[in-house]
């Protein structure tokens, strides 16, 4: 859609659809499963940090923070952690 004569991407639609269903359908899948302590955690995390960081180069940046180090939006940068997490979650060995 137009707006202020730019085009815009409709990125909550790609959140809903991403962050929404497919990770929710990709959870649900996984937990079907018996799984280790986190890792039903860890994978939403990375999913969601992933997602989240992919549609977040859709979104406009927030006005009065703009982009931010690396020319990343503060979504992104918040992501990272969330990754991080994520990846330590379903590596971690059981005890």
């Amino acid at each position: 859609p137009m707006v202020d004569q730019v085009t815009r991407h409709p990125s909550q639609l790609y959140q809903f659809a991403g962050e929404g269903l497919l990770l929710a359908l990709i959870l649900w899948l996984y937990a079907s499963q018996p799984r280790r302590v986190g890792q039903v955690s860890g994978l939403f995390l990375l999913g969601y940090g992933l997602l989240r960081f992919l549609v977040e180069f859709a979104r406009e940046p927030d006005a009065f923070l703009g982009l931010l180090g690396l020319g990343l939006s503060m979504g992104q940068w918040l992501s990272i952690p969330m990754i991080g997490l994520g990846i330590y979650l379903l590596q971690r060995k059981p005890r």
